[in-house]
């Protein structure tokens, strides 16, 4: 992990911290530097063991250019809350966030699609059993990167609880409102038949919101 200077007591040591944000969500930011210029793009990713996992067209300029060694950051960040004070100074939000430095690698053809079936598996849990395996002509339009999760090339940060003491005069309402990252109701596409059941992995994505009672 990365020496954190500032408020370090939001900063997280332990790798079983740094997995448990990673595998929270599914968007992060790949961020590098190409012809002299800053670059950044969202992107879906997935972890697999102690690396993750990204990918994108092999057409895409930018992505070649990280996979072959330029070094480049990946950010994620959870909302998780808006703390409310009775100022704007002390007002804030609780997050969780991750920031991993490295060089990404493009990954063997022959794991490629293991990677990506793990990544979609992080996305929609039990989606790669339903679907059919990719064809050669796909997975060859298809760049698959990996960044490794070293000892010392990533920093975890996590703010927690509420506003701090309010002013001695103030009788304004503080506290905290969550915030939630759920799924509707699925809304089938022109091309799927009468009467087709939606896929378990896709019920399953559904209920996860219905559980959290939001």
């Amino acid at each position: 992990m990365e020496k954190l200077r500032r408020k370090p007591e939001r900063g997280r040591s332990e790798r079983a911290d740094l997995y448990d944000i990673l595998d929270a969500t599914n968007v992060g930011v790949l961020a590098t530097v190409k012809d002299g210029e800053p670059w950044t793009v969202p992107l879906l990713y997935g972890r697999v063991d102690d690396m993750l996992v990204l990918h994108g067209s092999t057409g895409a300029g930018a992505l070649r250019h990280v996979a072959q060694g330029a070094k480049a950051s990946f950010c994620v960040h959870l909302m998780d809350g808006v703390v409310v004070a009775d100022n704007l100074f002390n007002s804030s939000a609780n997050y969780r966030s991750v920031v991993v430095r490295g060089t990404l690698t493009e990954l063997p053809k022959d794991t490629a699609y293991d990677a990506l079936a793990v990544m979609s598996d992080g996305i929609i849990p039990g989606r790669s059993k339903e679907v059919v395996t990719a064809t050669p002509k796909e997975m060859a339009a298809t760049l698959a990167i990996g960044l490794a999760i070293e000892d010392d090339n990533w920093i975890a940060k996590v703010r927690t609880g509420g506003p701090g003491e309010p002013s001695e005069d103030a009788t304004a309402w503080t506290g905290v409102v969550p915030a939630y990252t759920v799924y509707g109701e699925p809304e089938p596409s022109e091309f799927v038949p009468a009467g087709t059941a939606v896929p378990a992995s896709v019920r399953a994505l559904v209920e996860r919101g219905r559980t959290l009672g939001v």
